[in-house]
């Protein structure tokens, strides 16, 4: 039995509207599609792109963290006893 929907599924946007260089929205993890056809998503279609948005902002954020303990490594390299 299907449930069902009584408040609308609300946009994901959090106002910064700027484009990563994967062409993914950098506030709300959207595809520039996803972000002009919000309006004409179900709300099955909803929950996708915003499981969608979650999975890409846990890859951010692996990617960051990797990265950052790749500077950490390096600038061992650099440590001086004073």
């Amino acid at each position: 039995m299907e449930q069902i929907e009584i408040f609308e599924i609300p946009s994901p946007c959090k106002g910064i509207c700027q484009v990563n260089n994967r062409g993914y929205c950098k506030g709300c993890y959207r595809s520039r599609e996803e972000r002009f056809e919000w309006n004409n998503l179900n709300n099955e279609q909803k929950r996708k792109v915003i499981s969608l948005c979650q999975q890409r902002y846990k890859r951010y954020l692996q990617r960051k963290s990797k990265s950052e303990h790749m500077d950490d490594q390096r600038g061992e390299n650099f440590k001086f006893d004073i």
